[in-house]
């Protein structure tokens, strides 16, 4: 048996009852995928399997919670997942993708899931993911606090970045801007 053999639905067994599945993607599982993003985590998944005219129709409902790097301090933290999707499939010669529609070998009759609940899972992680207020790392908010280059109107979230190599306390107020850059100041961006 493959690694992710247990993540196989073998679709040719399904007749016009829906027939449902229940996965538990811990840290093995996310160890085996080997992938950068998503390390550990404990995710449940419920795979609805429903055979249509032509085509089997396959709802995944995901519901855990993953561990990711805070992108303010780098420690895991922990993001909450819950994401429904719908996942198109029939049967075909060969393996591939047509108008969102996964063709499966019709010899083999059957899918692999492992990777697409995977798919599904980093798709939804946010852009931004940074621990609640309070909860980052103190030492190295300390040391980013240091390092940072603030702009007039500039927030927590928006500061500019200047990495400064000396190892002195003091806060880097850079305000000054380059006169050639200051009109674009006064730009209005408000196309309305």
């Amino acid at each position: 048996m493959s690694k992710f053999g247990q993540y196989n639905i073998v679709l040719k067994d399904i007749n016009e009852e829906v027939r449902t599945f229940e996965f538990s993607l811990n840290d093995e599982y996310f160890a085996k995928i080997d992938s950068p993003e998503v390390k550990k985590g404990l995710v449940g998944a419920k795979v609805s399997v429903k055979k249509k005219i032509g085509v089997y129709e396959l709802s995944f409902i995901l519901d855990g919670v993953i561990q990711i790097p805070c992108d303010r301090c780098l420690d895991d933290m922990n993001q909450p997942i819950h994401h429904e999707d719908v996942l198109q499939v029939k049967f075909g010669a060969s393996w591939s993708e047509e108008n969102e529609i996964v063709v499966v070998p019709e010899a083999e009759g059957s899918i692999n899931i492992a990777w697409f609940m995977y798919e599904f899972i980093v798709l939804n992680i946010p852009i931004k993911h940074v621990h609640a207020p309070g909860e980052c790392n103190k030492s190295m908010v300390t040391k980013l606090k240091r390092h940072i280059t603030r702009q007039k109107d500039d927030t927590d979230d928006n500061g500019l970045f200047d990495f400064d190599d000396s190892d002195d306390d003091t806060i880097v107020d850079d305000t000054q801007v380059d006169p050639r850059w200051e009109s674009l100041q006064n730009i209005n961006f408000d196309n309305n």
